[in-house]
C-alpha cells in the first residue's frame, strides 16, 4: 500500500530529501499549491483530474486526455505502462529535475473501481522505479 507523503512533505520531495515515489498526499493539500510548488522547484507537473472516472475505460481515457498521451496510446494498461516509462511525449527543451503526476479524485476512483485502481497504482510504482535513478525522476500524488 502506498504511504503517506512524510514530512517535510512537498517541500522535502522538490528539494530532494524525500525520494521520489508514489505516495498519497495529505488531503489538506491542494493541486494548486502541488502546482505551485512544483513550478518553484523546477518540476515539470501534470494534474490528473479523476473526478467522475468509476472504470478502467474512464481512467484510460482520462489519462489520454488530462496528459495528452501521444496518438499512438492504445487505452490499455500496458499503452499507460508505455508512456510512463516513455515521457518523451511529456518533456520539453527546458532542464528540469523532475516530474510530478497529480492524480486527483484519487480516492473516489479507487472506491468506484478498486481492482482498476490496483492495476493502476501498479503501474504507476512501476513508472516510478523505472525513473527513480534518472536525471530527472518521476514522483506520482495520489490525492
Amino acid at each position: 500500500m502506498t504511504g503517506l507523503l512524510p514530512e517535510p512533505g512537498l517541500t522535502g520531495l522538490f528539494i530532494g530529501t524525500i525520494p521520489p515515489g508514489l505516495y498519497r498526499l495529505p488531503p489538506a493539500e491542494t493541486a494548486s499549491r502541488v502546482m505551485s510548488l512544483a513550478a518553484e522547484a523546477d518540476w515539470r507537473a501534470a494534474e490528473l483530474p479523476l473526478a467522475g472516472v468509476t472504470d478502467k475505460a474512464g481512467f484510460l481515457d482520462r489519462c489520454a486526455t488530462a496528459l495528452d498521451f501521444p496518438h499512438w496510446f492504445g487505452h490499455n494498461w500496458d499503452a499507460l505502462a508505455d508512456c510512463l516509462m516513455d515521457l518523451s511525449w511529456w518533456r520539453d527543451e527546458a532542464k528540469v529535475r523532475g516530474y510530478v503526476l497529480l492524480a486527483d479524485g484519487w480516492e473516489t476512483f479507487r472506491t468506484a473501481a478498486p481492482k482498476d485502481a490496483r492495476t493502476a497504482e501498479a503501474i504507476l510504482d512501476e513508472a516510478v522505479d523505472y525513473w527513480l535513478e534518472s536525471e530527472a525522476p518521476l514522483a506520482v500524488l495520489l490525492h
